[in-house]
């Protein structure tokens, strides 16, 4: 039975994961009749352009992103408040933990019919860095906790894309749902990210995320360095933008390793697909609680083997030793040797990136996922 016609809140951060992570999401509900309301914080008159293409409606709103200022949190949860009565919103679908925490806890205020939260991953405050947490870390996560306590119970439905996050929400800290499903992922467009077959000379290995340590990015460099004295024609792509603060990695950093020919390094794109295409392995040694990373799932699409870690999220795109390869955390040398692996033996290459694109159209198709997503809000209404 199709969800009856309903007036749709798609809460997030900021457009590009609107654009980039709901696109799909959104066209569908539009076709089916659908009036949709694209919520993010950052709108310019491009992005604002690209929203109404798909058929929805761009709002603006306000969100601190890493900030935990109560009275600034309040405002954001009152602004959703008068936003939801004012479109007269009859379903909230709320995703990454601010926007599901306040929309969600707006949207019971505001008497929203149906309420639906998407944890796609657990971020920094579930992120073990490798000294162990340190107490502000400690005390963030207990507020994200205590705060989950209060927003989750009051969603119809709360999405997971990975069961672990699902264990450490409800079963560790005891958080009760009304009703919950673990997704694949967030999926990507199979026919966009065709596969194409990986060039084996050179090797070049890709990093594509956020440059920030929780990624892994400085693992990878590390990696790239040593690996390049050894086989000077191996190649090394890095796609994602420096960010400020203190887990970043800086632009005089980057640039050190582009001055001295370790990596190639593009600077900002607009489409990842040439260059995973012009890549042989994808590298993502990734410490951060991910959900099912995206980029991920997009190089697997692409017919790439993956080297990742053996962390929640992580364990969902790599079939050890037959897709790629899964590492510890934090384990340089685990990481140099699986890359290794790769320059020593160039048909894994081909081998295993056949499985990832197997993988991909079975775990990862997009339409499969949202018509699992469409299914389970029907059965809400």
């Amino acid at each position: 039975m199709p969800l009856k016609k309903q007036r749709i809140a798609i809460v997030g951060s900021i457009a590009s994961t609107i654009l980039g992570f709901r696109g799909d999401l959104i066209a569908e509900l539009v076709a089916a009749g659908h009036q949709v309301f694209a919520f993010a914080t950052d709108y310019n008159e491009q992005s604002r352009i690209l929203v109404r293409t798909l058929g929805a409606i761009p709002v603006d709103y306000q969100l601190s992103r890493f900030g935990l200022n109560p009275i600034t949190e309040l405002k954001t949860t009152w602004q959703l408040y008068q936003l939801f009565k004012q479109h007269q919103i009859s379903l909230s679908f709320c995703y990454f933990a601010k926007p599901v925490i306040y929309g969600t806890l707006a949207a019971w205020l505001a008497k929203v019919p149906l309420r639906v939260a998407k944890i796609e991953g657990l971020g920094r405050p579930f992120t073990e860095n490798a000294e162990g947490m340190r107490k502000k870390a400690r005390l963030v996560r207990a507020f994200q906790v205590w705060l989950f306590k209060r927003s989750l119970p009051k969603a119809h439905l709360v999405f997971f894309l990975n069961p672990e996050d699902k264990h450490d929400l409800i079963e560790t800290h005891k958080i009760k749902v009304q009703k919950s499903d673990v997704l694949s992922g967030i999926g990507v467009h199979l026919e966009r990210y065709a596969q194409v077959a990986a060039p084996v000379s050179p090797i070049r290995f890709i990093f594509v995320g956020r440059l920030l340590n929780e990624k892994g990015i400085r693992y990878f460099l590390t990696a790239a360095e040593a690996l390049k004295k050894r086989y000077p024609n191996t190649e090394f792509i890095v796609l994602g933008e420096p960010d400020s603060g203190s887990y970043a990695l800086s632009r005089q950093e980057l640039q050190h390793y582009v001055d001295k020919q370790v990596i190639y390094y593009p600077g900002k794109v607009a489409n990842v697909v040439p260059f995973l295409a012009q890549s042989s392995v994808f590298v993502l040694p990734t410490y951060y609680r991910e959900g099912v990373p995206r980029s991920t799932q997009e190089a697997m699409a692409v017919g790439r083997a993956v080297i990742t870690t053996d962390m929640p999220g992580c364990r969902q795109t790599v079939k050890h030793g037959e897709n790629g390869f899964l590492v510890p955390p934090h384990d340089q040398e685990a990481l140099e040797q699986a890359m290794l692996q790769f320059i020593q033996q160039p048909a894994l290459i081909e081998q295993m990136g056949q499985k990832s694109r197997e993988m991909a159209e079975k775990q990862f198709d997009v339409k499969q996922i949202n018509a699992k997503i469409m299914q389970l809000l029907a059965e809400l209404a």
